[in-house]
């Protein structure tokens, strides 16, 4: 449990203590103190713990556990465990080219002033579309994969800079005219999976 769970605990309940102290004795509120108390206990705690359990969330839906704990989601996640270096999820999980705990929101998140709002309502938009049954199947990218994504990361890498294909479509990439797509095409594959064996993360000594 972490600290921010215990402070959103313990916040619970000083806010529940409030309230059954003013339910208990309800008089003292028509008292100047009692009304300070009042919205002390009624909009204070609440209010922080509406942040903080929003941020509590939004970190942990940052997270390749989040992700993979919908069912809808789940075959995207096992792609990232494919023995096959040729999918692109697999071969950047498996060599620690994105954090672990954080492989698919490291791929599909903005890279912009305001990307992690701009993720935030898209996940919103994700989770809508689950529940009114009106989600793709098989999902869909609401618009194209972004070179930037890769870029974010690839771009300065010397494999990046000095592959004679990077070299010769640079510019294109970089306009985001040609997508990094066009060569890698393999991408979670989730269709075929069964085809491919599986990969099985070492336990790493203490």
């Amino acid at each position: 449990m972490s600290g921010l769970t215990v402070i959103l605990i313990v916040l619970a309940a000083v806010a529940l203590a409030m309230v059954a102290v003013l339910a208990g004795q309800a008089e003292t509120s028509f008292t100047a103190g009692g009304k300070m108390l009042a919205f002390f206990a009624l909009f204070l705690p609440p209010g922080l713990l509406l942040v903080g359990g929003a941020g509590r969330h939004y970190q942990r839906a940052q997270t390749t556990e989040f992700c993979r704990s919908c069912h809808i989601m789940r075959p995207y996640g096992d792609s990232l465990y494919i023995d096959d270096s040729r999918l692109l999820p697999a071969a950047h999980y498996q060599n620690n080219r994105i954090p672990a705990n954080r492989a698919c929101y490291a791929c599909h998140t903005e890279y912009a002033m305001f990307g992690d709002v701009v993720d935030k309502l898209r996940g919103v938009r994700h989770v809508r579309h689950y529940f009114w049954g009106t989600a793709a199947n098989p999902i869909q990218l609401y618009k194209p994969y972004s070179n930037r994504a890769c870029l974010e990361c690839h771009q300065g890498a010397r494999s990046y800079e000095e592959n004679s294909d990077h070299v010769r479509f640079k510019k294109e990439l970089l306009a985001g005219s040609k997508s990094c797509l066009m060569c890698h095409t393999l991408a979670h594959e989730v269709d075929g999976l069964a085809r491919f064996g599986r990969w099985h993360r070492p336990e790493v000594s203490p």
